[in-house]
């Protein structure tokens, strides 16, 4: 590791402090200070890292000593950590909740120190958000027949009050929640993004860290989005979007939105406040299956992932509800609560983050599916090298075989397994395939910082709703729906070549010779279609655009076409 020296690190913090933070002497002077609070911390883990965990665990006589204590130094900067964002707020408490709900990866010491970040959001005063209210909105008092001054939820960002318009000329009067976003809160996420941008750098001189990841690259992914989320404009588009996506679904439900009382820093939307997705004790108590809603979070993700390319990005508890379904008559019970198995709705709020996955990144993710639902280690190592995850050079040899005999061992198992693992079977793997794990050549892909921060914030809240979840079902079920799906299009392909080619199925001799030359790379196209044929072509071309038929001649595409279907039964 090239560790910078002291007047390095000096250097770049004053090259990295932005004397324009803030719109008036006392902002710039906040924003200073904000700036030096994040980096003492992060450089502080950073120093303690190199000091005990890189060079102490590597004396012999301190290395017991290291890993006994390890749970004990991860408590404390757990602790230290969410004080600190508790205290700042702003992009701080977006990555706390981020770290508290990655309970299938990081340690316990970790997250259960972080989860109160979930609620532990301090509220901004009632008079600053009366504030951007009037510069939004104008007299609130013209929109609004109430308004409920004490904040409903509070988040990184913004806040929620709670109230009610004006009736309507049905003489309905709705129920609604306005989300405000914090004053000053974009020169606070340009006071975050700048101090975490230097502590990326300052990580990327961990040579195995900066050899597999842009680590500045991907927080400038982050504040692009952020920054988008910041615009809600957009988000409003995006809860639009959602609507329509799940509006003939009965699992799923977004809130409506008033976009008339919309602005860039205001968003009024329907109120569907409801039981908490964490909340397992609510849940059972009003009748509903926590490992249904897990079953069903599942789904909506899978969907968002491999059939939609458009997935809610920030899955954390404070985003995600669970409502009995009002239009369904369930029993209260016999006094010790009414019986599990209530049909809910799973609600979404905060379309702020949101993720694209790209058609070919798409098509990549929808190959690591049917790899792993068929148990294709080959071709899952080409979906995971398509995607970006190998350094150059990489063995693909050798890491399909370790992949392989991944695949062996955890096929089956449900997340707790996965999440806890047995020590000795790593071992085990360990040896088998050190070379790989000493040459590590792996890459995190900068269009995964979403989907994996989005992957991991469900996996966690499944875990914790249902630990004994087979996630498998859920991949062989989407898995093998998507091998129907391509299988159809390969029926589909194959008919209409059939069709093509059975008028001229009459002179095999004369298609035996045009496979013979295309076969030795001697075939020579030098007729012209008949307008028939051209026809036919221009039919096939509409169903297949990808293949380009209309670029090829009747002697070309013929050949072609049998040579196709021959490998085909090969």
């Amino acid at each position: 590791m090239t560790i910078p020296t002291v007047p390095d690190l000096i250097a770049q913090v004053n090259s990295n402090i932005n004397p324009q933070m803030g719109d008036d002497n006392g902002r710039s002077l906040y924003s200073r200070e904000r700036y030096g609070r994040i980096l003492f911390f992060f450089g502080s883990v950073i120093a303690h890292v190199i000091l005990w965990d890189l060079i102490g665990g590597r004396i012999p006589l301190l290395r017991n000593w290291v890993r006994s204590t390890r749970p004990t130094r991860f408590r404390r900067w757990a602790r230290r950590f969410r004080g600190l964002a508790v205290d700042m707020g702003g992009v701080m408490i977006k990555l706390g909740q981020f770290l508290s709900s990655r309970v299938d990866v990081l340690p316990p010491e970790i997250t259960e120190e972080l989860q109160g970040l979930q609620d532990e959001v301090p509220a901004e005063s009632f008079a600053h958000i009366a504030e951007v209210l009037q510069a939004e909105l104008g007299d609130i008092d013209e929109r609004f027949a109430y308004f409920d001054e004490k904040p409903l939820a509070a988040a990184s960002l913004g806040q929620a009050h709670r109230a009610r318009l004006y009736p309507n000329a049905l003489g309905e009067s709705e129920v609604v929640v306005v989300k405000v976003q914090r004053p000053h809160i974009e020169q606070i996420v340009q006071t975050d993004l700048s101090a975490l941008q230097l502590v990326a750098r300052w990580i990327m001189h961990y040579r195995p860290i900066g050899r597999r990841a842009n680590v500045p690259a991907l927080m400038d992914e982050f504040a692009v989005t952020l920054w988008e989320e910041l615009d809600y404009t957009s988000e409003v588009d995006n809860a639009e979007r959602f609507a329509k996506i799940y509006a003939s679904t009965d699992y799923v439900y977004i809130p409506a939105v008033y976009r008339e009382h919309c602005t860039a820093r205001v968003i009024v939307l329907e109120d569907v406040e409801s039981i908490k997705i964490t909340d397992t004790v609510q849940m059972t108590a009003v009748g509903i299956n926590p490992a249904q809603v897990a079953d069903l979070l599942l789904d909506a993700y899978f969907e968002q992932f491999f059939r939609q390319g458009f997935f809610h990005a920030d899955p954390h508890p404070g985003n995600l509800f669970v409502r009995p379904r009002p239009d369904v008559v369930w029993p209260s019970g016999n006094g010790s609560g009414p019986p599990s198995g209530r049909p809910f709705r799973i609600i979404f709020i905060d379309f702020g983050m949101v993720g694209h996955i790209p058609d070919l990144m798409g098509k990549n993710l929808r190959q690591l599916l049917v790899s792993v639902t068929q148990r294709d280690a080959e071709q899952l190592t080409d979906a995971y090298n398509n995607l970006g995850f190998f350094l150059p050079g990489a063995d693909l040899e050798r890491i399909t075989e370790a992949q392989e005999t991944l695949l062996d061992q955890i096929w089956g198992r449900n997340l707790l397994d996965l999440a806890q693992p047995d020590p000795k079977e790593i071992q085990e793997l360990g040896k088998e395939f050190r070379d790989i794990l000493f040459d590590f050549p792996f890459q995190i892909p900068q269009d995964f910082i979403y989907l994996g921060r989005a992957l991991g914030m469900v996996s966690g809240l499944v875990a914790q709703l249902d630990p004994e979840i087979n996630p498998w079902h859920k991949v062989e079920q989407y898995g093998r729906e998507l091998i129907r799906t391509e299988q159809q299009a390969q029926d589909f392909t194959r008919e209409a070549l059939l069709n093509l080619i059975r008028p001229y199925l009459e002179v095999p001799g004369r298609v035996r010779r045009i496979i013979e030359a295309a076969e030795k790379g001697k075939l020579k196209v030098q007729s012209v279609p008949a307008r028939e044929t051209q026809q036919q072509l221009d039919r096939i071309d509409r169903h297949i655009g990808q293949l380009s038929w209309s670029i090829l001649g009747a002697a070309g595409m013929i050949s072609a076409a049998l040579l196709y279907l021959g490998r085909k039964k090969e």
